[in-house]
């Protein structure tokens, strides 16, 4: 004989049904289906509708392409961005070099070193930089020689050329923002590891080299990037003193041939290639010292080509079902 209870459902709890929980189906009847963001979709219509118009634009403008085409390679520009590019290079090597030493200055627990730091980063971030650039170019006005002794003796006009007024500007300002970026790089390191190395025995100028200034190139390496992309920009003004970087040439061209716009596109497009090349070259460098201080690396830009295609893919089989 069978038990009654056997024919009830084993779902339906023993009080008859009464707060019974809702039934189960099974795991594999359900479908996922994606969550619809439309304002996504609508804010991507906008802004591609709005670089249609302007490409439109800038297609429709009186602009000869043809000129862009032949200057983007001509001398006188890739002259000017070799030009850009030593001033700039020599520049952040004077703004590295003195930037961490005014750094060690201003950490320094001598008042006086300390004070001549901060006097020198007040100075040179408070003033803008195409006024130093003019104040060192017209230095004989003040200074009508260079005289250092049996060593050297010129007139300073012969000394503060066009290269080097750009130069100590350039370089010395810069040294002013790098020495606020690596003090927070060496601040950003734990006091234990300057104590430990001290109890090792270790001085303080080793300590500072072999403790310190590794783990605090993690802090001072990205905006140093930053700042040498920046120093790409700003040297432009050096064209206030007739130094031939890339935009006085820019300028020069489109004066002489009345192309003026032209001139002015081929050289953002120089300044957007030096800019483009040197981003990835920092961005490698920050992988590079981004070592054991994370577990995994940031992807290179292959990588991340390689899982968008491959994850493209896989949207693609599954028939744009989002998995």
């Amino acid at each position: 004989m069978t038990d009654p209870l056997d024919k009830v459902p084993s779902d339906v709890p023993p009080d008859g049904g009464s707060g019974a929980s809702p039934r189960k189906a099974p795991a594999g009847s359900i479908k996922a289906v994606p969550v619809r963001h439309y304002g996504r979709w609508i804010g991507a219509v906008v802004v591609l509708g709005l670089l249609a118009l302007l490409v439109r634009a800038f297609a429709d403008a009186q602009i000869q392409w043809s000129v862009v085409g032949d200057q983007i390679t001509n001398g006188t520009f890739a002259w000017g961005a070799w030009e850009t590019l030593k001033i700039t290079v020599y520049s952040m090597v004077i703004g590295v070099v003195l930037g961490a030493v005014l750094a060690v200055m201003r950490l320094s627990p001598n008042p006086v070193l300390s004070a001549v730091a901060w006097g020198y980063i007040w100075f040179f971030r408070g003033t803008p930089v195409l006024v130093q650039i003019l104040l060192w170019f017209n230095l004989s006005l003040v200074f009508e020689y260079l005289d250092l002794g049996f060593l050297y003796k010129d007139e300073m006009n012969q000394v503060m050329t066009p290269f080097v007024a750009a130069l100590l500007a350039l370089g010395l300002n810069e040294a002013a923002y790098m020495a606020e970026i690596c003090r927070a790089g060496i601040q950003s390191v734990d006091a234990g590891q300057t104590e430990a190395a001290h109890a090792l025995g270790m001085k303080g100028g080793r300590t500072m080299r072999r403790i310190v200034l590794p783990q605090a190139m993690r802090v001072i390496i990205p905006p140093t990037g930053n700042e040498f992309i920046n120093m790409l920009k700003t040297s432009s003004l050096a064209f206030a003193i007739g130094y031939g970087e890339l935009f006085l040439r820019g300028r020069e061209f489109g004066s002489r041939t009345l192309a003026i716009m032209e001139g002015y596109i081929v050289i953002s497009l120089w300044y957007l290639l030096l800019t483009t090349v040197f981003s990835i070259g920092q961005y490698y460098l920050e992988r590079y010292y981004a070592r054991g201080s994370s577990r995994s690396l940031p992807p290179t830009p292959l990588q991340r080509l390689r899982k968008q295609l491959s994850s493209f893919r896989v949207h693609s089989n599954v028939g744009g079902v989002k998995v």
